[in-house]
């Protein structure tokens, strides 16, 4: 009896063995298939690594609520916070992700924007839970790009599928498609010919010594709105000008994304309702080739808005059918546009063939001068100029201060002695020329410290787009002036807005607040610096792990990131380094006797390149 109760249950036992064993063999079966384009894949490893699923698929409304306290950034207390093994990956159709500027969050939350003022081209962020909390993957067949300078002229098809602009632009020579390349002969929507041949013909209509755009250094840094590929940046780049290539993410798609990924300064905008996010006075010339902007528009708010942003005596050139008149509608806007240029007190510098180049006035003698009741009127005194982050455009001429009109002029000196000289506007925020000396041979000597530190990784041609996600006032760009790099100065967007040195430097940057994601692309950037920036978003509640996660999206695969925070920050960066895919470079102490900031700990990290199973099959 005994035997045979033991056999019973044997068999049962079996029996249910076998029935979770079927289970077991079912789920795998299932989720396996389910999972596909889910796994990552690190270069030159042969193992898969599991991240999971895509946080939302785009069409559902999914609760993403997270508890903050896992993930905050107070490891100094005691606390050991959980930390996820892996990172969920996007789905491979959000590998060009853009958080802010996401049409289909548009969609979905079913915003009532004015489509004719281009506020859907706008910044317009997801909430916490709704956004992507994931790794973006790389698209199928991406490579390591193409190094500066052969990048100006042509980057991997892979790395950008996008080929519509090569049949839309064809006769304009913006990009051609070649083989797995494309190319970019130097052509633009005014210059068919290519952007060498028209850079020499506006500073020869403004008469400049031997038709070198510089001007000897006196102009430095440009504003292309509607920039397209932005060929017209990129050729300016020889002559030690700097442009800020600005367009909207619309029907022409990806015109920053090629931009970045040529190595040619490029930030995602638009010329809608909110001012652009540069303080006033940074640009000496802004141009606009044929953009497809109504500059007539709302009492011409637009064409105030470059008001603006010009320095004293700063040109804009305009290339534009409206410029020769050759038809009745031409001819009116351009009466119109003449007139209104004319209230603004800005004078025709030089007007050959379908363009025309104004200048604005060095001093506000000619706003004096106007009739009581003149539109556009001036800007209240109130009203700052600098003010830019969800600030909306205002339809007045900003004057110059009773000191900048005395003086006339940007005072400025030229590039490349503007790099380090001490900047006029340094008395706005009350900082001596000492300090601001001191300012740059610190970092001079925290650059030189930081390239020695990845020598063992990086040749002169490895890094090309640079981020200083925390700018100050710019000495860290500064230290890079000879090097083969541009920089993005981010100042926050709480001030104080020394981003105007960054300007007055001969540099460029933009406004942000790093509690949401960047305008731009991701896998745009080689080398992103990050001083005391967790630090600060620590204290303003943020959470540590997201900015990680915007980090790793606009860090191009075997990019770098430098850290300089506080030792608690960077042992919970180091904590996601296999979340993130990231590899240790190393970690260095920062205190020597010119910079005694002893409680500073340097962490460099590599991004390792990881493609997604999907991504893998489709390269197959």
């Amino acid at each position: 009896m005994r035997g045979r109760s033991d056999g019973s249950r044997k068999k049962r036992l079996l029996t249910s063995v076998g029935v979770v064993a079927v289970v077991i063999l079912f789920l795998y079966l299932y989720f396996g298939s389910q999972s596909d384009g889910e796994s990552a894949l690190e270069y030159g490893s042969r193992s898969l690594k599991k991240f999971g699923s895509s946080y939302l698929s785009g069409e559902e409304d999914i609760d993403l609520d997270k508890d903050d306290t896992s993930f905050k950034l107070g490891l100094d207390d005691g606390e050991d916070g959980i930390v996820p093994k892996s990172f969920p990956v996007c789905d491979d159709r959000h590998s060009e992700l853009i958080p802010c500027l996401d049409r289909n969050l548009i969609y979905q939350t079913r915003l009532k924007l004015d489509l004719s003022l281009m506020e859907h081209y706008e910044r317009h962020c997801p909430l916490p839970e709704r956004r992507f909390n994931c790794l973006i993957p790389p698209p199928a067949g991406y490579k390591i790009p193409i190094k500066w300078p052969m990048s100006r002229d042509e980057v991997w098809k892979a790395n950008i599928p996008h080929t519509h602009l090569a049949q839309e632009k064809s006769d304009q020579n913006w990009m051609v498609v070649n083989g797995e390349k494309i190319v970019f002969p130097g052509g633009g929507t005014h210059f068919h010919y290519g952007a060498d041949k028209y850079i020499k013909s506006l500073a020869n209509m403004l008469k400049f010594q031997y038709n070198k755009i510089n001007n000897k250094g006196r102009l430095r840094t440009v504003l292309d709105i509607g920039c397209g590929v932005a060929s017209f940046g990129g050729y300016l780049l020889k002559y030690d000008v700097l442009t800020m290539s600005v367009a909207p993410n619309d029907v022409h798609q990806n015109q920053i994304q090629f931009a970045l990924e040529r190595g040619i300064p490029a930030y995602l905008g638009v010329l809608g309702t909110k001012r652009l996010p540069y303080p006033s006075r940074s640009f000496e010339l802004a141009h606009c080739s044929r953009c497809r902007i109504d500059w007539l528009q709302r009492d011409g708010i637009l064409l105030l808005e470059l008001d603006r942003l010009l320095r004293p005596g700063g040109y804009f050139a305009y290339s534009s059918p409206e410029a020769y008149a050759q038809d009745e509608e031409d001819l009116r806007i351009w009466r119109k546009m003449s007139a209104l240029v004319e209230r603004m007190c800005w004078k025709i510098a030089e007007k050959r063939n379908q363009t025309v180049i104004w200048v604005k006035p060095l001093n506000n003698d000619c706003y004096m001068e106007r009739e009581p009741g003149t539109q556009p009127p001036l800007c209240r005194s109130d009203q700052d100029p600098d003010a830019t982050w969800g600030v909306s455009m205002e339809a007045c001429i900003t004057p110059y201060s009773d000191h900048d009109h005395r003086t006339g002029g940007s005072g400025l000196a030229p590039w490349p002695a503007r790099s380090t000289a001490p900047p006029p506007r340094l008395a706005d925020f009350g900082y001596s020329k000492d300090m601001f000396e001191k300012d740059t041979e610190i970092w001079h000597h925290r650059v030189e410290n930081y390239w020695n530190l990845l020598s063992p990784k990086i040749s002169y041609d490895t890094i090309r787009n640079v981020m200083d996600m925390k700018a100050n006032m710019g000495s860290f760009g500064a230290a890079l002036k000879n090097k083969n790099v541009w920089v993005m100065n981010i100042v926050s967007e709480e001030g104080p807005n020394t981003l105007k040195l960054v300007y007055d430097r001969g540099q460029i940057g933009s406004i942000h607040d790093w509690c949401e994601a960047y305008s731009t692309y991701p896998r745009t950037y080689d080398l992103l610096h990050a001083w005391t920036l967790f630090s600060d978003i620590e204290k303003k509640g943020c959470s540590g792990e997201d900015l990680l996660i915007e980090m790793d999206r606009i860090l191009r695969p075997t990019g770098f990131v430098i850290i300089r925070d506080k030792q608690h920050v960077i042992d919970f960066v180091k904590k996601y380094l296999t979340a993130l895919h990231w590899e240790a470079v190393t970690t260095a102490n920062t205190s020597t006797e010119l910079d005694q900031d002893g409680d500073e700990v340097v962490f460099i990290a590599q991004k390792k390149l990881w493609l997604t199973a999907e991504s893998l099959r489709t390269t197959e």
